[in-house]
């Protein structure tokens, strides 16, 4: 199962749900594969020890035609890394947007799980559409859409709607998702109005974990930790626990 988690907003929690779904997946025994395609690399500056050279990235299967297997990096309390780096900026403009570029990852992913085929795939996007955000969304089974509790993302949250249902003709398929509320703070009003106007307008696409305002979420990357390893008991880390089980429970993992 493939999982890509984009919004075209920052500042969502696309990073942060990766991680921590990633560690919630090895710690029920299913190491995930990560992949960084976000130019800015900060899933990859997590990681601590992620190659730092271009042609050791996610950029040299595009530009070099490298195997995504010869990519891979171990990550300690995770799974693999496919590592980011910010020549990834250059995708855009170096191989446009026809089809074999934009079926280029799925085609890859396709070759490389083969043998692994049981391995969960999480696909951390950058925060606008391009040639990398829609070789995630063409190569994903299913798109989490991170939206934390404001009205901006609530709007980019319908943005990001309108979008996929114009690619969905192009794909020739519904493009499934599931909108996830993140920075949930029940003290707040405007949570639970984010969160009803949310179930309105996408019904059951609306997860029913939410994920917590918490520090140690907010700390655990400036760590180069995932939640587990730093507070295995906080409400965080109880968060991503749960999301990992809706998930499965769904059929989405």
């Amino acid at each position: 199962m493939r999982i890509a988690i984009f919004n075209q907003k920052g500042g969502v929690g696309k990073t942060t749900t990766a991680l921590n779904l990633g560690a919630a997946l090895k710690r029920a025994g299913r190491p995930p594969l990560l992949l960084d395609l976000d130019p800015q690399g900060h899933l990859s500056s997590i990681h601590g020890n992620a190659p730092s050279e271009a042609n050791k990235s996610l950029f040299a299967f595009y530009q070099d035609l490298s195997p995504l297997s010869a990519l891979e990096v171990a990550w300690d309390d995770i799974g693999h890394l496919l590592p980011a780096h910010q020549q990834l900026i250059k995708v855009d403009s170096i191989f446009g947007k026809g089809p074999a570029i934009l079926n280029k990852l799925r085609l890859g992913l396709e070759a490389q799980q083969a043998a692994p085929a049981s391995r969960p795939v999480l696909i951390d996007c950058c925060p606008y559409i391009g040639v990398l955000a829609l070789n995630a969304i063409f190569a994903c089974d299913r798109l989490i859409i991170p939206v934390s509790t404001d009205y901006l993302s609530l709007q980019a949250a319908d943005h990001i709607t309108r979008t996929l249902q114009v690619l969905e003709p192009v794909l020739k398929r519904k493009i499934e998702r599931r909108y996830l509320l993140t920075r949930f703070d029940r003290r707040r009003r405007m949570s639970d109005d984010v969160r009803n106007k949310l179930r309105e307008r996408y019904g059951d696409d609306v997860l029913d974990t939410v994920i917590s305002e918490n520090v140690a979420v907010a700390e655990s990357p400036s760590l180069n930790r995932d939640v587990f390893q730093h507070n295995p008991c906080s409400p965080g880390a109880h968060d991503h626990k749960n999301l990992l089980n809706e998930l499965s429970e769904r059929g989405d993992l």
